[in-house]
């Protein structure tokens, strides 16, 4: 795990040790639960450049997304 600082107001850093304590887990528990929830509803990204000069063909340029990028880079360095 990687040490990170997190500033809440009054208000949440209350209700956090509220919840904190209510449901018996640890302030650090809670916060990376939520962390988790913000980054998995998050839109998947999308790349726009990639084959940027290449004519796009029929329907314009494609879309990429992390997964297929990252797929493609790597069969591009297999060669």
């Amino acid at each position: 795990m990687q040490k990170t600082t997190v500033y809440l107001d009054e208000g949440q850093a209350e209700r956090l040790g509220r919840l904190s304590d209510a449901v018996g887990r640890s302030r650090a528990e809670l916060i990376r639960e939520g962390v988790e929830h913000v980054l998995e509803s998050a839109p998947p990204r999308t790349f726009h450049s990639m084959g940027k000069g290449h004519g796009g063909g029929a329907g314009g340029p494609r879309r990429w997304d992390a997964e297929g990028l990252h797929r493609k880079v790597r069969a591009g360095r297999a060669r």
